[in-house]
C-alpha cells in the first residue's frame, strides 16, 4: 500500500564511536542505496532523561552530524535532519496521546529497564512514560514501511503497529466511504474493478490470503488513482476504513560484534571506546595498552587467544590467514602481544582514514553542515505535512 521508505534515528550522545559505526551506521550507509531512506537526530528523545542538562545536547548533535557523514551516509541519497526541526512529530505525538491506553506505554519492556539502569535519574516524567508514543510518532508522520532495529527494540515497533491500527480503526471510518470506495473501484476500469470485487469477496467471505494478496498486487499497479482513493481501496479491501497510518515492519539488524578496549561491549559509560575520529597516535596508544591473556606474564608465556580481547578485534577486521597466524603464534608464544596487536592498530587506522577526510570539509566550512541539515529538515517536513494534513481532516480538525 504504502511505497517502501526506511526511517532510523539515534539519539545525540556526542561524537560517536567504532560501535556504533559496526553496529548502527553501516547498515545505514547500505540501506541508503536500496531504499528511499531518513536517518535523523532524535534531540527531543534525548531530553527524556537529559531534561536537566539540555547545554550537552547541541554541541552533541553537530559531533553526531559530522560523524555520519564521516562514516559514509550521503545527503545526496538519504533524507538527514533533526527531529525538533520537525514540529510536526510533537503535533502527532500530542494526538496520538489522545487514544494511547496507560497500561501499553507501561508494558514496553524498556521503560522498568531504563529505570532500573538509570536509577541517578528521576525518570518518573511523562516525558519518559511516554517517549515509546513519541517514537511512533516519529515512524508513522513518514508513513515509514520499515525500522531498522536489535532484537531488543522489536516491542516498540510492534507497538507502534497497534498505534496505527487502533488510529485507522478509530478515524479511519469517514463519512461517506462506502461510496467514495466503490467510485474509486470504478476508476480501476469495467475489467479490473471486476476482479477487484471477486478477489476482495474471496477474502472476506472465505478468509483467502492468496485473494488478498493478489488484490493487493493490483492495486499497487495502478497508476491512474490518487493516494486517498488507493488508501480507501485497501481499507475497502480488508474490510476496515481508509487507512491512513501505515504499519511498519521491523528490519532486524545483526548485533555488532564491535568490543571494547577492555572485551566488553564498546560504551562510553565504560570509557573503552575508540571514536571514528580519534587522533592516530591515540587509537595506535589504545590499542597498544590494550589488556591481553592474563596467563601471558612473559613473552615466552604461550596463551589463549579466546581470553584475549584483542582477539575479539582481529574477528572483525582481520582476514583467515591473519587469525590463523594469531591463533598459532600466540598458543605457541611464537608471536608476542605487540606483534599480534600490530594488524588490528593497521585495520582500525585504515578504517578511520576516510572518515577523517569526508569530515574535515565539515570541520573547516560549519555552513556546509548547515545547509545540509536545512534542506534535510525542509524535505522531511514537506512529507510530515502530508501526513498531518490527512491526520487532521481524519479527526475533524481540519477547518480550513
Amino acid at each position: 500500500m504504502f511505497a517502501d521508505r526506511i526511517l532510523s534515528g539515534m539519539r545525540p550522545t556526542g561524537q560517536l564511536h567504532l560501535g556504533h559505526y559496526h553496529g548502527v551506521l553501516k547498515n545505514w550507509i547500505r540501506l541508503q542505496h536500496e531504499y528511499p531512506c531518513l536517518f535523523f537526530v532524535a534531540d527531543w528523545h534525548a531530553l527524556t532523561t537529559h531534561y536537566d542538562t539540555p547545554e550537552v545536547i547541541e554541541g552533541s548533535v553537530w559531533d553526531m552530524l559530522v560523524d555520519w557523514l564521516a562514516a559514509g551516509v550521503d545527503p545526496s541519497q538519504a533524507t538527514v535532519f533533526v527531529q525538533s526541526k520537525v514540529p510536526e512529530h510533537a503535533e502527532l505525538h500530542l494526538l496520538l496521546s489522545m487514544i494511547t491506553p496507560l497500561g501499553w506505554l507501561e508494558r514496553v519492556p524498556t521503560y522498568k529497564d531504563q529505570q532500573q539502569k538509570l536509577t541517578e535519574k528521576d525518570l518518573s516524567t511523562y516525558g519518559f512514560l511516554g517517549y515509546p508514543l513519541l517514537q511512533s510518532a516519529d515512524i508513522l508522520i513518514y508513513r515509514a514501511t520499515h525500522v531498522p532495529v536489535g532484537e531488543d527494540q522489536v516491542p516498540h515497533i510492534e507497538f507502534t503497529r497497534e498505534i496505527a491500527r487502533r488510529f485507522n480503526h478509530i478515524y479511519g471510518k469517514e463519512h461517506g466511504f462506502e461510496e467514495k470506495a466503490q467510485a474509486a473501484v470504478k476508476k480501476l476500469g469495467s475489467k479490473k474493478a471486476k476482479l477487484y470485487a471477486e478477489l476482495r469477496s474471496r477474502f472476506q467471505e472465505q478468509g483467502d490470503v492468496d485473494a488478498l494478496e493478489a488484490a493487493k498486487s493490483l492495486l499497487e499497479e495502478q497508476q491512474n488513482l490518487s493516494v486517498g482513493d488507493t488508501e480507501r481501496l485497501y481499507g475497502y479491501l480488508e474490510g476496515t476504513g481508509k487507512m491512513i497510518l501505515s504499519e511498519p515492519q521491523a528490519m532486524l539488524t545483526a548485533a555488532s560484534r564491535m568490543p571494547g578496549l577492555d572485551g566488553h561491549k564498546m560504551s562510553k559509560s565504560y570509557g573503552n571506546t575508540i571514536s571514528l575520529r580519534e587522533d592516530p597516535k591515540v587509537v595506535e596508544k589504545k590499542i597498544r595498552t590494550m589488556p591481553t591473556d592474563p596467563a601471558r606474564v612473559r613473552r615466552t608465556d604461550p596463551g589463549d587467544p579466546e581470553k584475549c580481547p584483542v582477539w575479539q578485534f582481529h574477528l572483525v577486521y582481520s582476514d583467515e590467514a591473519t587469525c590463523e597466524w594469531v591463533q598459532k603464534g600466540c598458543r605457541s608464544a611464537g608471536i608476542g602481544c605487540l606483534e599480534c596487536k600490530q594488524p588490528v592498530i593497521d585495520a582500525v587506522l585504515k578504517e578511520q582514514e576516510p572518515m577523517r577526510e569526508r569530515a574535515q570539509p565539515y570541520l573547516d566550512d560549519p555552513a556546509l553542515l548547515r545547509n545540509i541539515l536545512a534542506d534535510g529538515c525542509e524535505k522531511a517536513r514537506k512529507l510530515a505535512q502530508e501526513t498531518m494534513r490527512e491526520v487532521r481532516e481524519a479527526m475533524g480538525l481540519d477547518y480550513s
